[in-house]
């Protein structure tokens, strides 16, 4: 889609739909109020053209993911392979497997501005991805 730009000079590519514009400010404004680099890097990553978002595979969380810690992947989580340690992740979006193997375990998933509410300063909250 392509919008006009401010003062109606030429057309720009737009790149994100407005839930992930509003997801951006608000991680980049609570890295602000909190001092907190982990979400501003995660910011960073979501401004990124969406093709080169992260995808993390269950079996990738697994291998890098230590039994209760927290993590955050700024991209989609699938269901590929088994999850066996109870971890929290949040992401922007996950399939249905990913859910089902995530929780199986004992583990919880939710979305980045509730682990933001959470966790407000970023402390043990890991990215992956």
């Amino acid at each position: 889609m392509y919008r006009a730009q401010p003062g109606g000079i030429g057309l720009r590519k737009s790149q994100k739909n407005d839930r992930v514009q509003e997801l951006i400010a608000d991680l980049k404004r609570s890295a602000n109020e909190h001092d907190a680099p982990v979400w501003r890097a995660v910011a960073n990553r979501l401004e990124r053209p969406r093709a080169s978002w992260a995808e993390v595979n269950l079996a990738r969380i697994e291998r890098v993911v230590a039994d209760g810690e927290s993590i955050v992947v700024p991209g989609k989580v699938l269901g590929g392979g088994t999850l066996s340690k109870k971890v929290t992740v949040a992401s922007v979006n996950w399939s249905p497997g990913a859910e089902k193997g995530i929780v199986d375990s004992g583990g919880s998933i939710s979305t980045i501005p509730d682990m933001v509410e959470k966790v407000p300063k970023g402390s043990g909250v890991r990215i992956i991805g």
